[in-house]
């Protein structure tokens, strides 16, 4: 008998080689019926596959995000199915699932191209394909015999990928009559693909080198049910409402210029406020916390990053060094703001009884990214970091780590994001050259995490590879009103930069010990995070943050003084707003208030004026009422103290 274990504890004995679907149907029909693949020791396999001894096994459906990558993947099969029906002779490069739906590269051969015309008909032969419920049948295949199938197809790119693999770990996939290179894994049949829609299609150089042949790269997503793909479009057509691109230009928050540069972003007025008022929301919350702000230069000598290893790993994705005038002086704009740090915790002897030393700076950084990639405020040359760094004992690390998560846990309830997961990310076991230190440091660095992780409850899930090149990291990944992920806060335990730097304090023996160092950004970057913010609330910020909290609308220029004299009660109160004076009429001046997204449009007349008050309009609400000002500032103040204390 197999003893298997499930994500709550229990054991259940299965005959040996049952497979997945066995311990599914086990538990509940339902459940069977729904599952399409498991997840064995961590690893996803096909559900139909026998299972081990002593395995720790998750059923995945649909609701898992496992399952849906392995449904996507599978999607990619049948498109490529379906691609070959319609495009004989098409070559078939790689078809991997994204994080929404799938893409496949293909070589369509001479004269023949796909665009957007061409989708109806790629769509209806999926489904076509889909329903005769193909089961996707793995094979493991020894090397020649996979050779030759593929110098039979003439495929080029399946070919080139065989090298790399050893005799041995090689398997097909078969459904229908499609057979693909594929390590899986992959759902039960086809017969679950109900909805298909193909959403894009692009040039993309052969494994990413643009010295080899473009290829067509095609993207589609797939559903189990008709209504959920109509849902995921309304998604899609409500993100592009959403878009902060669009958003940041029509409040008038912030600007690209070619001049300036591309993935260099200009702040306006009102994105400063907005900007500056996130600033201070944390500052204030790091004095708190015992952090100690400093200033550090936007260059360095290119030595500095020598030492730290930023310019090994990452000199081709920095801008060209600046040259002086003296022979072989270099320096760089700085890409991180951590090397700058390690110095200024050197520049004094440091005791024992002096750690923790937190040190924090919103440290501009810049990095060259491709121009391709670069896109409105979430992908840029140049952002500023919520920096910080922590040096501490080896004893203090886990304290100062959940002190952070605390930290990250309290921004993310102030700015309404309530639905993530910490993705704790480690080192690529089977390719350490990628990183630098020992492996003992490595240990400790990932047990503190993933411990921390633990115990402060977590919802956590864990990704090989995705580590720091200097050390593992806890990834906030936040899911945000349109149920998008974005990666945004993040913490990471370093003991290798405190050796590069040769850091030290003293210990209680007096002798000199190396202090350890966590990174810490719960923005992540202002720029990224404003972009996430603004589409996740459609640019209704809190009220505490928004740049206007209120604009005064004058029915006639009667009126404007006393808008005037209104407008200053409001600010002597600390409320921001303006005056709208423009010789406009009422209704237009509440349609481009409504359109501007200020929480809060007071209207006054000849009635308000001689009462005292104003005609209090809420953004999206309507008429509230006249109110006398005074009240009205007591209920403004009273709002926003009680969302800062929830």
């Amino acid at each position: 008998m197999l003893n298997i274990t499930l994500p709550d504890g229990s054991v259940r004995e299965l005959p040996v080689g049952s497979t997945g679907y066995d311990l599914a149907a086990g538990i509940s029909e339902g459940l069977a019926r729904n599952a399409l693949a498991v997840r064995v020791n961590g690893e996803i396999r096909d559900l139909h596959r026998a299972l081990p001894d002593t395995a720790t096994v998750e059923i995945l459906t649909w609701r898992d995000e496992g399952g849906k990558s392995t449904y996507w993947h599978s999607s990619a099969h049948l498109m490529a199915e379906a691609l070959e029906a319609l495009y004989p002779g098409v070559k078939l490069a790689i078809g991997p699932a994204i994080e929404n739906g799938f893409y496949y590269d293909v070589d369509l051969g001479e004269g023949r191209s796909i665009s957007s015309e061409d989708f109806p008909a790629i769509e209806k032969k999926m489904l076509e394909l889909a329903k005769n419920k193909s089961k996707y049948e793995r094979r493991e295949v020894p090397k020649a015999e996979a050779i030759a199938y593929f110098t039979e197809k003439a495929d080029p790119y399946k070919l080139e990928l065989l090298e790399n693999l050893e005799d041995g770990n090689i398997t097909f996939y078969t459904q229908g009559g499609f057979t693909d290179l594929c390590r899986g894994p992959h759902i039960p049949d086809t017969g679950t693909i109900k909805a298909a829609k193909l959403m894009n299609v692009a040039g993309a150089y052969w494994r990413g080198d643009e010295k080899n042949k473009q290829l067509t790269r095609l993207y589609g997503i797939t559903f189990p049910k008709a209504t959920e793909l109509a849902e995921y479009l309304e998604r899609l057509e409500e993100a592009k409402r959403r878009d902060h691109r669009k958003l940041g230009k029509e409040l008038k928050l912030f600007t690209f210029s070619e001049r300036v540069g591309a993935g260099l972003p200009l702040w306006l007025p009102k994105g400063t406020a907005l900007r500056e008022r996130l600033e201070q929301f944390l500052r204030k919350a790091q004095v708190k916390a015992g952090y100690l702000p400093v200033v550090t230069p936007h260059i360095g000598a290119k030595e500095l990053y020598v030492t730290s290893g930023h310019y090994e790993k990452y000199g081709a994705d920095s801008f060209q060094p600046i040259k002086t005038p003296n022979p072989g002086e270099e320096f760089f704009l700085k890409p991180m703001n951590c090397p700058h740090h390690c110095e200024i915790y050197k520049s004094e002897p440091r005791s024992y009884r002096d750690l923790p030393v937190r040190l924090a700076e919103f440290g501009t950084v810049y990095r060259y990214e491709q121009s391709g990639e670069l896109h409105g405020l979430t992908r840029v040359r140049g952002f500023t970091q919520d920096d910080a760094h922590i040096f501490c004992l080896p004893e203090q690390v886990k304290e100062e780590f959940q002190k952070v998560i605390d930290l990250v846990l309290y921004v993310f309830k102030a700015l309404g994001f309530s639905d993530f997961t910490a993705q704790i990310s480690l080192r690529d076991p089977e390719n350490t050259t990628k990183y630098i230190g020992s492996d003992k440091n490595w240990a400790l660095a990932e047990a503190a995490i993933t411990e921390s992780a633990a115990e402060k409850g977590l919802t956590t899930v864990t990704e090989l590879g995705e580590a720091a090149f200097y050390g593992p990291k806890l990834d906030f990944m936040v899911r945000d009103a349109l149920g998008r992920r974005w990666q945004l806060g993040t913490i990471q335990v370093d003991y290798n930069l405190p050796e590069r730097f040769e850091l030290e304090y003293v210990a209680p023996d007096n002798t000199k010990q190396r202090p350890v160092m966590i990174h810490r950004a719960p923005f992540g970057s202002l720029e990224r995070f404003v972009a996430v913010l603004i589409e996740h609330c459609a640019g209704n910020f809190p009220l505490w943050l928004t740049p206007e909290q209120f604009i005064i609308l004058p029915i006639s220029d009667k009126f404007i003084d006393y808008a005037k004299q209104v407008k200053a009660q409001l600010e002597a109160a600390d409320l921001r707003g303006t005056v709208d004076a423009r010789d406009e009429r009422i209704g237009r001046k509440i349609r481009d208030a409504e359109m501007s997204k200020i929480p809060y449009l007071l209207v006054v007349g000849e009635k308000e004026a001689e009462a005292g008050q104003v005609g209090v309009r809420k953004h999206g609400e309507g008429d509230l009422g006249a109110m006398n000002v005074a009240a009205f500032v007591a209920s403004v103040q009273q709002q926003m103290a009680e969302a800062m204390a929830q």
